[in-house]
């Protein structure tokens, strides 16, 4: 991760984005600054190309040289800043020391603001603690009184493509045959149902407009899931005020890699347009044949809240869409509150079989 410092112009200390005023701020005086205005694209984040960036050739202006560590725990991506030698991991707590070299990586292009700021975020965590079930007492306030929770820029990718593609399959129509069966030595009806298939040819366009990979194995990626939908339509051209008081993590997942990934999200849904297009009441595809062009991508970061924290000797996390509130993380269980509903269960059923066998 890496930390960007901008001073204030009033007394020097460090202005941070708040995300509640959309704009900098400095804790120490007070003083605010708006935001810096969209360059002369008018805030438009331009694309970058697919084949130039596997080729290496994308100019210089795109790439950037990072000092980054591993997180030895959970692999995190941890940028440091030129000062920096050491520094804890956001996602899981784990020290971490910084090596000496440094990596050549693909500049962010646009940037989703976070839109809750942290007493928002912590709001949603203690509710979505309060409704788990078995969970120890006294988990909320601990959590709740625990460490501060780290504002953190999770990289992506997205992809837009133009695909056209040819498929051969069949449809199925459904119909219906009359017959006479025997039971209990009386003749009965039966509607059974059949298909008949015809061979269907065709093509099938769609042009795909930013398929979101993540770009990091920090966090399980049920949680990164589950924290979906992402608004990207609140994308902004990126600039580092952004991420003043906030981290942001580097990209594990190379870019062909990622767009491995987008592939499959792009061909499960091309597959659902050559059953649309097969029609019928079924449809079977036999084969496909996808052509994919003009391929293009931006490197993109979008806001998380995230907290690691101990209870009873065992560390747990867990991460808030920094946009809608969303919340996922790994739980503590109670192993007395399950003995208890596990005795009541048992005597409930025990006693629920007496009154039946009492009835009977």
């Amino acid at each position: 991760m890496t930390e960007h410092h901008f001073p204030c112009d009033q007394c020097g200390a460090d202005m941070r984005f708040d995300p509640a005023a959309a704009q900098m701020v400095c804790d120490h005086c007070g003083h605010t600054e708006k935001m810096t205005e969209p360059g002369p694209w008018g805030g438009a984040i331009a694309e970058l190309d697919f084949e130039a960036a596997v080729a290496e050739t994308l100019s210089a202006a795109e790439m950037e040289d990072t000092r980054v560590s591993s997180c030895p725990n959970c692999a995190a991506q941890v940028e440091f800043g030129p000062d920096v030698h050491a520094t804890e991991c956001p996602f899981c707590a784990t020290p971490v020391v910084t090596d000496t070299g440094t990596q050549r990586r693909i500049k962010p292009k646009g940037v989703a603001p976070f839109v809750l700021d942290e007493p928002a975020a912590r709001a949603a965590m203690t509710e979505w603690l309060g409704k788990l079930w078995f969970a120890p007492n006294g988990l909320q306030d601990y959590a709740r009184k625990g460490r501060r929770m780290q504002g953190i820029y999770v990289p992506y990718w997205t992809f837009d493509a133009d695909t056209k593609t040819q498929y051969r399959g069949e449809r199925g129509t459904v119909y219906y045959e009359t017959r006479t069966v025997m039971r209990d030595g009386k003749p009965e009806t039966q509607q059974v149902q059949k298909i008949r298939w015809t061979p269907r040819a065709g093509r099938v366009a769609r042009f795909f407009d930013d398929v979101l990979v993540l770009a990091s194995r920090a966090l399980p990626k049920s949680y990164t899931d589950a924290l979906e939908p992402w608004d990207l339509g609140r994308l902004e051209p990126y600039t580092p005020e952004y991420l003043a008081g906030f981290l942001a993590e580097g990209y594990t997942v190379a870019l062909p890699e990622g767009f491995d990934e987008a592939r499959v999200k792009m061909d499960r849904i091309i597959e659902r347009d050559v059953k649309f297009d097969i029609g019928g009441d079924r449809q079977r595809i036999l084969a496909m044949e996808t052509d994919v062009r003009d391929v293009t991508f931006k490197h993109v970061l979008l806001p998380v809240w995230s907290a690691a924290y101990k209870y009873r000797g065992k560390s747990y996390r867990f991460v808030v869409n920094g946009q809608s509130g969303q919340v996922r993380g790994e739980r503590p269980w109670s192993a007395v509150k399950i003995a208890i509903a596990v005795v009541l269960g048992l005597v409930v059923a025990a006693g629920l079989g007496y009154v039946i066998a009492q009835n009977q």
